[in-house]
Formats: C-alpha cells, structure tokens, sequence
C-alpha cells in the first residue's frame, strides 16, 4: 500500500504487486500527482506477489519501505516454507500465472532495506495507518487501517476472489503458512473501525470488517 498526499487526499491508496509500476504512474497522473509526493510504502506482507515495485521505488525515489519485523526475512530473500496448494481449478489457476507473467511477476526484485514495525504502531505518513498484526498467512502478516479513506487492507488475511478457484465470495487465501493462526487472527478485525475491506486479492468488501468476517466463517 502506497501513502501520499495526493493519495490520501484524493481517496486513491494504491496496492502495490509485481509489474504494476505503469498502473502506478497512471494514478498518480488521474490524480494530479508527482511520483515524488510518495511519502512510503507500506507492505501488508512479505511474499513475492506483494512486493511489486517496492525496490525500485525505494532505490530510484527513495521512498522507504514498512513492513512487519516477522516478515523482514522474507522481503529480502523471498524464502518461504513449502505448504500444501490445496483445492484449485484449471481456469482460474491458469489465469493467475498467465496475469503473474504479463506483469512481470517471475522477476521480483526483493527489498533490500526496510522499516519493520509492530502492531498497534500508527506511521508518520499521511493518512495515520494502523498496524494491525494479523500473523497467519505469513509470520508477519498484518492489516493497515486507514482512518483518513474508512478503509483497512488486509493483504492476503483473507480474500474475496479465490484465485486457484475462482471462488468470489468471503473466504481465507490459499499459500497460507499457518491456516489455524490467520483464522484466529480475523477476530482482530472485529476491533477495526472501516467501511471498506480491502483485499489483496478479489474485489472490495462495502461493510465492516465485523461482516466480512462473520461471512469467512459460515464459509
């Protein structure tokens, strides 16, 4: 997740993955923005998907780069354990790797200085987000709220598009290193105050975050 001025201001947050660095340019431009007004970047986690731009941003800009102290290792080296896929169909698992291709997905570049932060920390940025420690689907995974826009992203706490089934309703993310640990952890974000649940994966959630997580758990 992107913080600026003209972000925040303009309600336009940014989430940030693989090859998206075009998209990137073409909100700012919508919004009347310079690149330069980028103040940091926010990583909900620290898996290759989630990465993006993120060096680059950091070394050509110099915007620095946040990401939970758990998850440090994992942005700089990519190292992940080896965890079941489970269920997946043809389709939608094909499109996923072919939109992980045409974004330039296989070439991650890792993020080689980063800010870790902790849970319950509210970052000098604009906007005031909130670390929401949500470990599960990695050690450090986290939620950011975003009091300025009624929104939290969770990154990949959960999800509403499955995408090796494409499954669209309310539900936990596959590549999950710790399914019973990111179950547990969606009761933090009944303490969230937001209008706006945003995934890193499938479409936003118009509600609370108490409703979308009642709704994972009739799933």
């Amino acid at each position: 997740m992107l913080m600026g001025e003209g972000t925040v201001r303009a309600g336009k947050v940014v989430e940030v993955r693989n090859g998206h660095w075009n998209d990137l340019l073409h909100e700012l431009d919508l919004i009347g923005r310079p690149l330069s007004d980028i103040r940091g970047l926010v990583l909900t986690h620290g898996d290759s998907d989630h990465i993006g731009f993120a060096e680059r941003l950091r070394e050509e800009q110099g915007v620095p780069v946040f990401i939970h102290g758990a998850d440090a290792h994992r942005v700089r080296t990519g190292e992940k354990p080896k965890i079941a896929m489970g269920p997946m169909r043809f389709f939608p698992t094909a499109g996923f790797l072919a939109y992980a291709l045409r974004k330039n997905g296989l070439r991650t570049r890792y993020v080689q200085d980063v800010i870790e932060v902790v849970d319950g920390e509210r970052l000098d940025l604009p906007g005031g987000p909130v670390i929401v420690a949500m470990p599960g689907h990695s050690p450090g995974s986290i939620a950011i709220s975003v009091p300025a826009v009624d929104a939290v992203f969770v990154g990949d706490a959960l999800t509403t598009r499955h995408v090796l089934t494409g499954s669209e309703i309310p539900q936990p993310a596959p590549f999950t290193d710790d399914p019973e640990e990111a179950s547990a952890s969606l009761d933090k974000l009944m303490e969230v105050n937001a209008g706006w649940i945003l995934p890193g994966h499938g479409k936003p959630w118009r509600g609370s975050p108490a409703d979308i997580v009642a709704a994972i758990h009739e799933y």
